[in-house]
């Protein structure tokens, strides 16, 4: 943990530039982040829904995923994360303003979380992120903040327990076969392996979570894991 927290001690600089920016553009500043080769990167290999349904679930009436059922999902978790991936965001602590919809379709918001440290699991820090999402690309992009004024005006800084971090949620694929895509980076001054393992030890076979409780929740289908012991 000492290389982890010299880099967080020493990556203010990050920090004090990565104010919100009504000005910002999420995406550029993603792919500006994820360039630099001193920040972390984790890019999770696309998940075939349908085929995972397939091997590895029963459902009590046929389904076929689509790319729009995966686009829906992606626009309410990005709204309530609390609620579709409750493992990492407390309950109740999600809450999004200055919300902001263009004439393309494009709509952006800030938001704030309750997350789980992705090294200290058994701890949670408040996340700031400025979200875009883009329709017509179906991308959905976070960029982390480190201070963010409320809908009040007050001042709020993100915790301090890890590196600032940007996230990615994509959907690709065909409308029958859709594939979920994600990325995330963080500014780090140097590639963290510890940040890189924690990603791969949390590989399996399974749906990612907010696929799931978007099935049972929004989908009203009752899922289940097949026994693979």
């Amino acid at each position: 943990m000492a290389a982890i927290n010299r880099s967080i001690s020493t990556y203010s600089r990050k920090l004090a530039a990565a104010k919100p920016d009504t000005r910002l553009n999420h995406e550029e500043e993603f792919e500006r982040a994820w360039a630099e080769p001193g920040n972390t990167r984790v890019e999770l290999p696309p998940a075939d829904i349908n085929l995972v349904l397939a091997n590895y679930y029963l459902t009590n009436e046929p389904l076929t995923f689509t790319r729009t059922m995966l686009w829906d999902m992606e626009v309410k978790k990005a709204f309530r994360p609390d609620l579709y991936i409750p493992s990492v965001v407390s309950e109740g602590s999600a809450n999004y303003w200055r919300r902001r919809a263009a004439a393309d379709g494009t709509e952006s918001f800030v938001r704030s979380s309750q997350q789980r440290l992705w090294l200290e699991p058994s701890e949670h820090g408040l996340v700031l992120e400025q979200v875009f999402l883009n329709p017509a690309q179906q991308c959905a992009t976070f960029i982390g903040a480190a201070e963010l004024l409320d809908k009040d005006g007050n001042l709020l800084r993100a915790g301090a327990g890890q590196p600032l971090f940007h996230v990615e949620h994509s959907v690709d694929g065909d409308e029958s076969r859709p594939l979920n895509r994600w990325r995330i980076v963080y500014l780090t001054d140097r590639p963290e392996q510890k940040l890189i393992e924690r990603f791969a030890i949390a590989r399996n076979v399974w749906l990612r979570e907010f696929v799931e409780i978007y099935i049972r929740r929004d989908l009203k289908i009752e899922l289940t894991r097949r026994d693979i012991s």
